[in-house]
């Protein structure tokens, strides 16, 4: 079926150094942009992330250090890509969680000023997650490698998701035993920032999501610890985290002169 756009609208992939947002780069960047007649316009980069590739990282992708070494840096193709883009919305697959906070990071290192903020965000990987069956009886079949007999009678549906439970903390290691944890890790938040340090509460006012102040207003904890912003500022947290907390900063900045 042909997608039904009234932009422009890129999918693109990112090949990068590792999966942390603040530190890892982008080594090759691929972007399909599809326009509302149905033609498309196919770009593909490999960039130099100015940072060595790690091992685990080029066994994934096969991009190593001497693949990119001659390859141009984000920071000089950044204002030819931001035209690139213009105007369009965004697909990719798991690309609301890393694809774009990344290329946002990289945007902002770049000095590039692009809004993200104001495109629309497809992430099929969401579709697939939701249209496809992700019942409690696959989940078990899955995970536990039985039939749910009985499904949807209230004893076995209780027995059965604790099985699964107890299946997934042995399978992955990054589960912690821990029920805080996992109660964090399962919820979802309305991101105020790509990464999640800062979230909206059911009043639409942005709260921190992390640390000794989570679930404070930022307006709040900025007003009574006036050196927390320094802090996160000058903190190993995302570029674009840390210009959401600005543009909160300096909107409250007449308020609490008054």
């Amino acid at each position: 079926m042909k997608l039904n756009n009234r932009n422009p609208i890129v999918f693109f992939d990112l090949e990068t150094t590792g999966i942390d947002i603040c530190k890892d780069r982008i080594v090759e960047i691929s972007m399909i942009k599809v326009m509302p007649d149905g033609s498309e316009i196919v770009k593909n980069r490999r960039i130099n992330p100015t940072i060595p590739i790690p091992k685990e990282a080029s066994e994934v992708h096969h991009i190593y250090d001497e693949d990119v070494k001659d390859c141009p840096t984000f920071k000089e193709i950044a204002k030819s890509l931001a035209a690139f883009i213009e105007g369009c919305d965004f697909a990719g697959f798991n690309s609301n969680k890393f694809d774009v906070p990344l290329l946002a990071e990289e945007f902002i290192r770049a000095g590039v000023d692009i809004d993200l903020k104001k495109r629309k965000f497809i992430d099929v990987q969401t579709i697939f997650h939701k249209m496809e069956q992700r019942t409690l009886v696959a989940a078990y079949q899955f995970y536990c490698g039985k039939s749910l007999d009985n499904a949807h009678s209230a004893l076995a549906d209780t027995r059965a998701t604790y099985e699964v439970l107890q299946a997934q903390l042995d399978r992955y290691e990054e589960l912690k035993n821990d029920v805080d944890f996992l109660s964090d890790y399962t919820s979802r938040n309305n991101n105020v920032d790509f990464a999640g340090r800062m979230v909206y509460n059911e009043q639409g006012e942005a709260c921190f999501n992390f640390g000794k102040y989570k679930g404070r207003k930022v307006s709040e904890v900025l007003l009574s610890d006036p050196g927390y912003y320094g802090w996160m500022m000058k903190g190993e947290f995302p570029e674009h985290t840390k210009k959401m907390l600005t543009n909160i900063y300096l909107r409250m900045m007449p308020a609490a002169k008054k």
